[in-house]
């Protein structure tokens, strides 16, 4: 990838607007995110202002306030597990075609060691674990 992107986090705009067009489904709300972020780009080596727009259909209503935190805490939960399985755990390149579910688990069962343990850093830990069968099992919830 030629972009490495960062939120600006100033920049948040919401709009929500109650429709009663689109009933098919039991969508009663569309709403309408845009997104302000920086994105490096590796080409030029420098940073590039970037907007997103994104659209979101609802089938219950609630204020602009709830909205945003269900968008937020969605995204929240996106960069803490897929992007850790996809960037440091490199499942998506992972070429493992019989019984993948088994080592998916697995990668279920060393996040969820490391998150027990307060780790943030899961790059690091599994460096500093790899190095160290000693710090590995020092780890809560192994043995």
């Amino acid at each position: 990838s030629f972009f490495t992107c960062r939120p600006l986090l100033t920049k948040f705009a919401f709009s929500l607007y109650r429709t009663t067009i689109l009933t098919q489904g039991g969508i009663v709300a569309i709403i309408r995110v845009y997104r302000d972020t920086d994105c490096f780009n590796t080409k030029t080596n420098a940073w590039e202002k970037r907007t997103e727009i994104a659209y979101y259909a609802a089938s219950h209503l609630h204020s602009a306030k709830v909205f945003a935190k269900v968008i937020r805490n969605h995204w929240g939960t996106e960069n803490r597990n897929h992007y850790v399985r996809d960037v440091t755990l490199r499942e998506d390149a992972s070429r493992i075609r019989r019984n993948p579910g088994i080592f998916a688990r697995l990668r279920s069962f060393t996040l969820n060691i490391l998150r027990k343990n307060k780790i943030t850093n899961v790059s690091e830990a599994l460096y500093d674990n790899a190095l160290s069968f000693d710090n590995l099992i020092a780890h809560t919830g192994i043995l």
